[in-house]
């Protein structure tokens, strides 16, 4: 009885050799992995029918291949680190106003859950993180052309605007820490729920104006005319002629009803009444 893998010298040199077996005088292919396979090094374009394969033809699709990527040089210039429309710089703002609306929402849950007064702090950060975060975004969506590092109006929307929130929030810090008596008369159940309705109804209606407008809004006050400028009409244009000022302005008081703060509240509403007065003055001159 044969074992297992005893072959006779006789059955070898009868056995018939496999058909598609390619003659002894083919030379295989130096990109062929023996199974019809190109190696990982084979441009990855090559026609499955290739028939015989050449330096020629591999040069060729090298080529072409090359002439696809895109270079450094081709790239516009403001989408590179240090200039406006860096996307470096978009991505890392749009990170860090995440972390911190995040961050600060989940803080100020847990701060209000254990009944410490200090969660106003984390709440009005929040609060203003998604505010900035959502000016990039809607004016990216919905007004492309415009969309850079700037439209984020962290550091650019003037020293008075910086000094304000950092008013309130030292206001909301002192008060819910040595004067909680003064912050209760203000900051009551009814108020805070209140002061969120108007953030909510601020933010949308901001939000709601700029995306209506489109092309049509800018974060600044066009001295005159741009070429494709449209009155918009429609939408809460429609029933408001500023619709985005209307929104920031109950937006902002709102902030300060949450977290109780009564000076702040006070200086708001003057100084965010007196600098839209002036600046809708500002826009209808220009217009005419």
């Amino acid at each position: 009885m044969r074992k297992f893998g005893d072959f006779s010298s006789a059955a070898i040199h009868h056995s018939e050799p496999p058909q598609n077996t390619p003659p002894p005088s083919a030379a295989p292919n130096a990109h062929d992995l023996g199974n019809g396979t190109p190696s990982i090094s084979w441009p990855v374009n090559r026609p499955r029918d290739y028939g015989s394969w050449d330096e020629k033809i591999d040069r060729d699709i090298r080529a072409r291949e090359q002439a696809n990527i895109q270079h450094a040089s081709t790239v516009n210039r403001d989408l590179l680190p240090g200039h406006p429309r860096a996307l470096s710089g978009i991505a890392i703002r749009a990170f860090l106003l995440g972390f911190a609306f995040a961050g600060c929402s989940l803080l100020t849950v847990w701060l209000a859950y254990h009944e410490y007064r200090i969660w106003r702090a984390p709440q009005f950060i929040a609060t203003l993180s998604l505010f900035h975060f959502l000016e990039f975004y809607v004016t990216a969506a919905y007004n492309t052309p415009a969309a850079k590092i700037s439209s984020f109006l962290l550091f650019n929307n003037g020293r008075e605007y910086t000094a304000a929130h950092t008013g309130a929030l030292i206001e909301c810090l002192v008060t819910s820490t040595f004067l909680p008596t003064w912050q209760s008369r203000f900051s009551t159940p009814y108020a805070i729920r209140l002061g969120l309705a108007l953030i909510v109804v601020g933010q949308a209606c901001r939000s709601v104006a700029m995306a209506q407008a489109g092309t049509n809004f800018n974060h600044t006050v066009q001295r005159r005319k741009n070429e494709g400028h449209e009155l918009v009409t429609s939408g809460l244009y429609a029933h408001l002629r500023h619709p985005s000022y209307f929104g920031f302005f109950w937006w902002a008081l709102g902030t300060q009803v949450v977290i109780g703060n009564k000076i702040c509240f006070a200086l708001y509403a003057y100084l965010l009444w007196q600098f839209f007065y002036h600046r809708i003055r500002q826009q209808t001159k220009s217009k005419a």
